[in-house]
C-alpha cells in the first residue's frame, strides 16, 4: 500500500491507494475513528486483483486536516468533502473513475457523481447519507449511537461496543479485537473537537444536505447495496433513490445492517467487482 499526503487549497488529505487498473475510489463513513484504510482494509486483497483502489480520508477523519467553525459554517461537510477530494485527484492525476461511498461517504459521492458527471464512470452507493429520505423516525437509532459516542462521559470501550451493535446485525461476528481497534483509532483529539464541531454543523443545517432533489443528475450506472436491517440509514428511504436516478439497481442483504462491506464481505466484493467490470 501506497500512503500520499496531498496538498489542497483547503488542507492536506491523506489518500492509501494499492492495486493496479481502473481506479476505484472508495469513500468511508462518519462514525468515531473512521478512515479510508480502516473500513476497507479486509476488501483490498480482493479489489485490488482488479482496480487502483484509492481510499482518501475525508476532511475531519483519519490523517486529512480538521475543518474549523469557520468552514462548516460555509458550506457543509459534503460540500467540503467533494471539493477536497475532487482536488486531491487532480494532484493524482485521475481524471477518470468508479466511485463508491458508504453513509458519509455515499452522501459525498452522491455529490460529486452529480457535480462531475463526466469524471465518475460507474457509482456503488452503500446505505448513502443525502440521497436517502427517511419514512420512520430521525435521527435513527445509529445516528443517536454516533452522537452519544463523544459527548456524555466521553468515548469509552464500552460505548464503542454499543455503537458497533447498532451498526450491524450480528455483533458476536466482531471480537473484543475489533471493539479495541475502533475505539483506540477514535481517541485523537483533534478528531475529537471536529466532531464536536461537525455535530454541532449538522444540527444547525438540519441534518445531511438534501441531495435527493438531485439524484436524476447522476448518469452513472449506479448499484445500491443495502441491509435490510439497517438501523442508521434505513432501507425504506431507497425508494426515491430507484425511482429518481435513471440506470439504477438494488441488492438487499438479509440479516445485515450497515457495514454491508464487512458482514457480507465476500458478496460485497463479488457484486462490486461484477458490477464495474
Amino acid at each position: 500500500m501506497k500512503h500520499h499526503s496531498v496538498t489542497t487549497t483547503l488542507g492536506e488529505i491523506a489518500v492509501a491507494e494499492a492495486g493496479e487498473g481502473p481506479v476505484l475510489v472508495m469513500l468511508h463513513g462518519g462514525g468515531p475513528g473512521a478512515s479510508g484504510v480502516s473500513n476497507y482494509r479486509q476488501n483490498l486483497p480482493a479489489l485490488t486483483r482488479h482496480f487502483r483502489v484509492v481510499l482518501p480520508d475525508q476532511p475531519g477523519f483519519g490523517g486529512s486536516y480538521r475543518p474549523t467553525d469557520e468552514d462548516l459554517d460555509k458550506r457543509s461537510i459534503t460540500e467540503i468533502t467533494v471539493d477536497a477530494v475532487f482536488q486531491a485527484l487532480d494532484a493524482l492525476g485521475i481524471e477518470t473513475f468508479h466511485l463508491l461511498g458508504n453513509s458519509l461517504g455515499g452522501a459525498a459521492a452522491i455529490a460529486m457523481a452529480q457535480e462531475r458527471p463526466d469524471r465518475v464512470a460507474k457509482l456503488v452507493l452503500m446505505a448513502p447519507g443525502g440521497g436517502w429520505l427517511p419514512f420512520g423516525p430521525t435521527p435513527t437509532e445509529g445516528q443517536k449511537e454516533m452522537f452519544r459516542y463523544y459527548n456524555g462521559t466521553g468515548p469509552s470501550e464500552k460505548k464503542m461496543a454499543a455503537f458497533i451493535r447498532t451498526m450491524v446485525f450480528d455483533h458476536k461476528q466482531f471480537g473484543e479485537d475489533v471493539v479495541k481497534a475502533r475505539y483506540e483509532a477514535s481517541l485523537d483529539e483533534s478528531h475529537i473537537a471536529f466532531y464536536h464541531r461537525y455535530n454541532a454543523a449538522f444540527a444547525r443545517r438540519g441534518g445531511m444536505d438534501p441531495m435527493w432533489r438531485d439524484l436524476h443528475k447522476i448518469k452513472a450506472p449506479t448499484l445500491l447495496l443495502w441491509g435490510r436491517d439497517d438501523r442508521t440509514i434505513t432501507l425504506d428511504g431507497a425508494q426515491l433513490m430507484l425511482k429518481q436516478i435513471r440506470d439504477v439497481q438494488l441488492h438487499v442483504f438479509g440479516r445485515c445492517g450497515h457495514w454491508v462491506q464487512l458482514e457480507r464481505q465476500r458478496e460485497f466484493e463479488d457484486l462490486v467487482t461484477g458490477f464495474l467490470a
